[in-house]
């Protein structure tokens, strides 16, 4: 069979007619070793088990396939052993699955669930004012006001009408710098054009007496650039040193991401007011946004600044495998989708290269999929041995994981929580407690710390 037959085949089509025979229907060994032990004899990283795969082993007696697979394949191949194996071994463990009032013990810290309310669905996004109240969006396309005795208001009147269908709702919200002075609050949507198509949106406006009122536009685009489909529509929104930054998913439309005349698949940055500042990457260019501050993002659903640093990191949600912790930088291309660690989520390849001149490779990548959403650094005084650590949410994997920094490495992850919903939403309260929205239900819970 010639590659270019097999190519649009599932991968687990190609295992079971290429590999299965030897390494077993359930990749746990027969004639050939275990995929899923995690032992490897010729190199346990992706390159080296990718070798293998090409050129086979033949003293071993491992034939290789590189004449009738192509890379890309042979990737798939790669994304799924890690799949598996990342299966077997979860299944293995046992992970805190905390409720109110249990004591879950991390490696550093013990800490409570408490419930802030269980009266949301899917709460998207969590902001606080100065004065200690929060801020949560539901994506269907309501926004409330939980107070300091977590109760929680009415819908606020008058927010934008959005196209609340798939991944589309009420995204983000945020609230400006200077708030207590000005009364900004900001919130992404999914806003909704001709024909049934909808594009990322940003505006500004104040709550007034339980009103949306004082509405100003902060990024809009022309509606002959929307698009059809209800994914990637990103997106998270954080302020630095009097800037705006905004990620914008790529809406299905994956070479969009290198098109630098196309918003979506990129990191963008502006004034407070929607202005383009006039040292962006691309604001000399009438061939672009030029509101750009990266591109070739797949779908970025985590934006965070490091605290006491310049840097800007995001998260990204891959395709199946791939999904991303990158650094951003100004202009830089992060290769979505000439390059990923990921395939198609039927199984079916991408590409075969993971890195390319040009292109930016990310900081941590999680293949398979955590399907990871949120981020937020801790910088509070609740949790001392989690300060400066990297939070991040999963939703298909339904986790919060805690991860440490060295530099531009992570030198070590720890799953903190798993299996009680999928978290959506992160932020550090004003109070040093880390909040979190979970749906299935849909609710806001608070980490507190535990003797």
């Amino acid at each position: 069979m010639l590659a270019t037959a097999v190519n649009a085949q599932d991968v687990r089509r190609v295992y079971q007619e290429y590999c299965a025979s030897c390494h077993g229907a359930k990749l746990d060994g027969g004639l050939g070793g275990n995929l899923v032990d995690d032992t490897w004899k010729f190199g346990a990283d992706d390159a080296s088990i990718a070798r293998v795969i090409r050129e086979g082993v033949v003293d071993n007696g491992m034939p290789g396939f590189g004449a009738v697979l192509n890379d890309a394949q042979v990737r798939s191949l790669v994304v799924y052993i890690r799949e598996m194996g990342t299966q077997a071994a979860m299944q293995q463990r046992d992970f805190n699955r905390p409720t109110p009032a249990m004591v879950a013990r991390s490696e550093v810290h013990a800490f409570e669930l408490e419930v802030i309310t269980d009266q949301l669905e899917v709460p998207w996004s969590i902001a606080f004012l100065p004065d200690g109240r929060m801020l949560v969006t539901e994506r269907e396309g309501r926004l409330r006001v939980i107070d300091n005795d977590r109760l929680v208001s009415a819908p606020v009147k008058g927010t934008p009408e959005v196209w609340a269908r798939g991944q589309g709702g009420l995204l983000a919200v945020a609230v400006h710098p200077d708030y207590a002075e000005n009364g900004w609050v900001y919130l992404a949507y999914s806003d909704p054009g001709p024909g049934g198509s909808a594009m990322t949106a940003i505006v500004r406006g104040r709550i007034r007496d339980e009103k949306w009122v004082d509405e100003e536009d902060v990024f809009r685009i022309p509606t002959g650039l929307y698009k059809r489909g209800g994914v990637h529509f990103g997106c998270r929104l954080v302020f630095h040193d009097g800037y705006l930054f905004f990620t914008h998913g790529e809406r299905g439309a994956q070479d969009d991401a290198l098109d630098l005349a196309r918003p979506n698949g990129k990191v963008h940055r502006l004034h407070d007011d929607g202005r383009v500042p006039a040292d962006n990457p691309f604001a000399d260019r009438d061939d672009a946004f030029r509101s750009i501050w990266s591109y070739g993002n797949r779908n970025p659903q985590g934006l965070a600044w490091r605290p006491g640093t310049d840097e800007l990191w995001e998260t990204e949600h891959g395709p199946r495998g791939g999904d991303e912790l990158n650094l951003i930088r100004a202009g830089r291309n992060y290769g979505w989708p000439v390059i990923t660690y990921g395939m198609n989520y039927n199984g079916t390849p991408i590409t075969g290269e993971t890195a390319k001149e040009g292109m930016e490779q990310p900081v941590l990548h999680w293949t398979p999929s955590i399907a990871v959403g949120d981020m937020a650094f801790y910088d509070g005084d609740k949790f001392p041995k989690w300060k400066g650590n990297l939070f991040v949410t999963a939703l298909a994997a339904q986790e919060v994981r805690r991860l440490v920094l060295d530099g531009d490495r992570v030198t070590h992850q720890e799953i903190l929580f798993k299996g009680i919903g999928r978290v959506r939403s992160i932020a550090v309260g004003p109070d040093g407690f880390i909040y979190l929205g979970l749906e299935q239900p849909g609710r806001i819970v608070r980490l507190v710390p535990a003797e």
